[in-house]
């Protein structure tokens, strides 16, 4: 049986306003095994960005918990979180946040920099990554003088590079045209279940999730439906994409 690298176990978020209490996220429990792939989806305002953040310990639920490699993050103190997010988690965001000044190979081994890991193993596996990825033409170019999709590629490797148990990306196609969405997504699966790690990747664009494993769908900031298995998950992007 598949380990559960992260599990969540009724996760709460709420929000006091002058009207009420505002529930961003409402008891929300799941869990991604080691490489599995799963889309997070929902319309705007489901709390599928909010939960992200809970997942990558940039916010704190406020009740529930949030176990990664068996840690409950919700529990720990700023100093501990930050260090689970600098050695277990890897980001890749819609805006790649490459450093601009640093080569595609210099901001993969950022990472291992950050985390004082940058021996010659390091940057070998850099090079490795990028050539997987297809950039071996590329590691010495700027961001600048790279595609949007290229850019995205190097920000897929700079998540993998240190060897974190948890990659999460947020809409990382939505500034990509439809051919070099489906390239970075089928790539960025193939490397999810290659190299065993758990993955979550929040988007909109539900034709997407042809690469996943599952699909959770939230609404209102509950976890509502969850989608298992290639057939059941085509039919429901079809079901989505009629007329």
């Amino acid at each position: 049986m598949p380990i559960n690298a992260l599990e969540t176990k009724s996760v709460v978020k709420t929000y006091q306003l002058d009207a009420g209490t505002i529930y961003a996220v409402n008891e929300v429990s799941l869990n991604v095994a080691a490489g599995e792939f799963v889309a997070l989806v929902g319309p705007s305002g489901s709390g599928k960005t909010t939960m992200l953040s809970m997942l990558a310990a940039l916010l704190k639920p406020s009740s529930g918990l949030i176990l990664l490699d068996g840690q409950d993050l919700a529990g720990m103190d700023e100093v501990n979180r930050v260090a689970m997010r600098r050695e277990k988690i890897g980001f890749t965001f819609q805006a790649n946040n490459l450093v601009p000044y640093l080569s595609a190979v210099e901001n993969v081994e950022l990472m291992l920099r950050l985390n004082n890991r940058l021996d010659k193993a390091g940057r070998l596996r850099a090079r490795e990554l990028l050539a997987r990825l297809g950039l071996a033409e590329r590691m010495n170019n700027l961001p600048g003088q790279m595609s949007g999709g290229q850019q995205q590629r190097v920000a897929i490797a700079r998540a993998l590079i240190h060897n974190p148990s948890l990659v999460l990306a947020d809409e990382p196609t939505a500034s990509l045209d439809t051919e070099r969405a489906y390239q970075v997504v089928e790539t960025f699966a193939g490397l999810i279940h290659e190299q065993k790690r758990a993955g979550i990747m929040v988007t909109h664009d539900l034709r997407m999730c042809e690469y996943v494993d599952r699909v959770l769908q939230m609404q209102d900031g509950i976890l509502v439906k969850v989608y298992a298995g290639h057939k059941e998950i085509m039919s429901m992007i079809r079901g989505n994409h009629t007329g």
